[in-house]
C-alpha cells in the first residue's frame, strides 16, 4: 500500500494508458473484423483459407511479432495496436462468421418473403440475430488483449507491463504484484460487462 500511495499519480497514468491500447485496439479490430466475417460467411469457399491465414498470425508469438512490426512502424503505440488488431482478427472474425452462419434459413426466407433486401437481411435480422456470438468473440479478444498489451511496455508503448518490466529488473515485486492485480482486475470487468452484454443479447435474439 505505501508503493500506492506514494506513487498513485504514475499507477494511475499507466493504467489509463493501459485502458487507452486497449480501447484504441479493440474499437480498430472490431471495425476490421466484423466486415470481414461479414463477406467470409457469404463466400464460404474464402472462409478456410482465410481464417486459416488469420490463424498463422495468432500463433506468432507476440514478441516476434513485435520485433517484425518495428523496422515498419517504429517504438510505441502504433506498433503495439498493429500487432494486437492483427492478434484479435482470428477470434473476431470466426465468431462473426459462426454467428452469421448460425441464423435459423427459416428467419430468413421469412425475411426474404417479407420482401426485404440482401442488406435489410442483414442490418435487421442476420446481424441482430448473430450478435449473442459476435459479442463473446469480443469478449474473448478483449480479455486477450488487456493481456498482451502488458508486453507492450517492452517497446515503449506504456501501460501497466512498465510495472511488470521495471519489477523484473529492479527486482521490486511490490511493483510485479501492483502491475499484475490491477491487470487481472481490469480483464475480469471487461470481462464481466461484456458478459452481461452477451446474455441481454442473446435474451433479446431469443425473444425475437
Amino acid at each position: 500500500m505505501t508503493y500506492l500511495t506514494e506513487n498513485w499519480d504514475v499507477v494511475l497514468r499507466l493504467t489509463w494508458e493501459h485502458l487507452y491500447l486497449t480501447g484504441l485496439v479493440l474499437i480498430t479490430a472490431v471495425a476490421l473484423a466484423v466486415p470481414l466475417g461479414v463477406v467470409l460467411a457469404h463466400f464460404r469457399r474464402a472462409t478456410t483459407p482465410a481464417l486459416g491465414l488469420l490463424g498463422v498470425v495468432y500463433t506468432i508469438p507476440s514478441m516476434a511479432l513485435f520485433a517484425l512490426l518495428i523496422p515498419v512502424t517504429g517504438l510505441g503505440t502504433k506498433t503495439a495496436a498493429t500487432a494486437l488488431v492483427a492478434y484479435s482478427q482470428y477470434i473476431l472474425v470466426r465468431n462473426t462468421v459462426a454467428g452469421l452462419r448460425g441464423v435459423d434459413p427459416a428467419v430468413e426466407e421469412a425475411a426474404r418473403g417479407m420482401g426485404m433486401t440482401g442488406w435489410q437481411m442483414l442490418r435487421e435480422v442476420r446481424l441482430p440475430l448473430a450478435l449473442p456470438v459476435i459479442l463473446a468473440g469480443v469478449r474473448v479478444a478483449a480479455v486477450t488483449v488487456i493481456g498482451m498489451a502488458s508486453l507492450a511496455a517492452w517497446i515503449n508503448a506504456g501501460g501497466l507491463g512498465v510495472l511488470l518490466f521495471q519489477g523484473l529488473y529492479q527486482y521490486h515485486p511490490v511493483k510485479m504484484w501492483t502491475g499484475t492485480v490491477l491487470i487481472g482486475a481490469i480483464a475480469l470487468a471487461v470481462n464481466r460487462v461484456l458478459l452481461i452484454l452477451e446474455t441481454k443479447a442473446r435474451h433479446w435474439a431469443g425473444a425475437g
